[in-house]
């Protein structure tokens, strides 16, 4: 009984010093799993023939970039927080799209992304999207009605925390989440280790605090962040909002269904910003 007792309890032990030795091997790495940082950037939007102004903006003692690039006729200027992975050189095509929509645009990389120097976090991330936007109101003069914050999937969590403390003229969340701790959640091997998350971006503790227009946009399809985060920010978020059934999967929304697509933000944007000066 004694050696059957003493198999258990080294077992036990076993178990224990595995569990926790994945929980540190796992919270060393969130940085990584949540933002997987690039820091090589492969272009620049002069590529694409557009005039832009190169963004290097003081945030917390580091510098976090953006390009800003302005359309001549212009019904607003969006900015845009990207998902994670790669950097600003990865969202041309996005934000030609943007463009397409009618709108000039300010897009930027976290900490860590592309030319932002020091480290993604969850507060730098705040803090970015909160630079880029006093640059926009403060020293480009640019109302806030005339400014629409759109996130991605990621970009969903910065985009959330600077409309709940700023009154832009419209919000657009795409492919977005609750938060981390729910998209950990849906994963069972990582249940164990929530409460080990320290980037957290709880989006959906915030979405009441919102009051500007809000268009959500989500696909059943999403294979990344499931279309029941997208469902349930848009029952928790204040009037005037729209919700918008997009196809595909996380990243090709737009080009599964482009009329889909274009038509969700057209019938969003138009009474708020008026027509598309291009269209």
């Amino acid at each position: 009984m004694k050696k059957l007792r003493s198999h258990v309890l080294r077992a036990l032990r076993m178990l224990l010093l595995i569990y926790l030795g994945l929980g540190a091997l796992l919270y060393f790495l969130q940085g990584t799993l949540i933002f997987g940082a690039d820091p090589t950037m492969t272009t620049d939007p002069g590529a694409r023939g557009w005039a832009f102004e190169d963004l290097h903006l003081r945030v917390e003692g580091h510098e976090t970039h953006g390009w800003y690039i302005p359309l001549e006729k212009h019904r607003g200027v969006v900015l845009f927080s990207h998902g994670n992975a790669g950097n600003l050189s990865y969202r041309l095509e996005h934000i030609a799209l943007l463009r397409s929509f009618g709108f000039s645009v300010l897009a930027y990389d976290y900490g860590g992304f592309g030319h932002s120097t020091g480290t993604p976090t969850e507060a730098r991330c705040y803090a970015d999207i909160a630079a880029m936007w006093d640059y926009l109101v403060t020293t480009r003069g640019i109302p806030p009605r005339d400014i629409l914050l759109y996130g991605r999937s990621l970009g969903g969590g910065p985009t959330t925390e600077l409309a709940t403390r700023v009154k832009p003229g419209a919000v657009v969340l795409e492919s977005t989440f609750l938060s981390t701790a729910d998209v950990a959640w849906d994963m069972p091997v990582y249940r164990p280790w929530i409460w080990l998350l320290s980037h957290r971006f709880d989006s959906a503790r915030k979405m009441g605090d919102i009051h500007a227009p809000l268009l959500i946009l989500h696909s059943p399809q999403d294979e990344v962040i499931p279309f029941a985060h997208g469902a349930a920010l848009y029952r928790r978020a204040n009037a005037p909002k729209t919700f918008v059934t997009i196809q595909g999967g996380h990243n090709n929304g737009y080009a599964a269904a482009p009329k889909v697509y274009e038509s969700a933000w057209e019938y969003f944007l138009t009474p708020i910003f008026g027509p598309n000066p291009g269209s």
